[in-house]
């Protein structure tokens, strides 16, 4: 019998489900048809390069997954490194993918530098149909603070946030993730499913409901702004473990599980 019970009311239909293949680990030959087994429809994955956009794409259609969300490596640290991520934007419409989630690096780049550099990503990304999503990462946007100072500074309508709910422990101490979610709520485009236990630089992400991250409150605030996805699963682990595939393939199943169970998701 399965440890969840079912809690709360029914899942919102509009919420949608996304996996990031990193859940996976050193197994993610298998993810996909695993994927599909679970019932998850998306994934989140790298955006190929030119000469695999074809390979990759069919690989995708054999087991009728789709993608919302790709990670786009982002570099502002020079116009040359900028134009190499921009170079990836065509791409996206291959996938029928609007989200560019991106962890920004910016070198030695003053952040005058960066915010400039970011908008000009910002408009090459509306020339092809994409919402950059800046990941929950310092010094960009790794609490609601440094989020809406780097959305204010950059100033571009499809620059905006992917919000990491593991993250926001992750970078910062003494912290209230959901009166910091509840500050950039509106500039919110995707979303990151992660738990933690909760400590600060502590690599400690296990099976969504095995940490201290309210899941279900986090769900209610998104979808009454009017959010409804994609909130993608991503499983980073724990320092030190050695799982099997079989374990890991059940850790993903678990932290589905779980938001089925709490109500979350269909």
């Amino acid at each position: 019998m399965d440890p969840f019970t079912m809690i709360g009311t029914a899942a919102d239909p509009r919420n949608i489900l996304a996996c990031n293949l990193a859940s996976y680990g050193r197994y993610r030959d298998g993810a996909l048809p695993h994927l599909r087994e679970i019932g998850v429809r998306y994934v989140e994955i790298p955006v190929p390069p030119p000469d695999q956009v074809e390979a990759v794409r069919a690989r995708l259609d054999r087991y009728g997954l789709g993608c919302l969300s790709m990670q786009l490596p982002c570099d502002v640290s020079s116009d040359e490194a900028l134009a190499r991520t921009c170079e990836r934007l065509p791409i996206f419409r291959e996938f029928g993918a609007r989200i560019a989630f991106v962890s920004v690096k910016h070198g030695q780049a003053s952040l005058a530098e960066s915010y400039e550099r970011l908008r000009r990503l910002g408009d090459a990304a509306a020339r092809h149909g994409v919402i950059i999503a800046i990941e929950t990462h310092p010094p960009f946007a790794h609490n609601a603070d440094a989020a809406l100072t780097t959305l204010r500074a950059v100033d571009h309508p499809h620059l905006r946030l992917n919000y990491d709910t593991a993250n926001v422990y992750y970078y910062n101490e003494n912290f209230d993730g959901l009166a910091d979610l509840e500050r950039i709520l509106q500039d919110i485009v995707s979303v990151h499913l992660k738990d933690t236990n909760g400590g600060y630089r502590t690599w400690y992400f296990p099976a969504l409901g095995e940490g201290v991250v309210d899941f279900p409150a986090i769900f209610r605030l998104l979808n009454a702004r009017g959010f409804f996805g994609p909130f993608t699963l991503e499983i980073e682990g724990i320092e030190g473990e050695n799982l099997s595939e079989a374990e890991t393939w059940q850790r993903v199943a678990h932290s589905v599980n779980y938001l089925r169970t709490r109500g979350l998701i269909l």
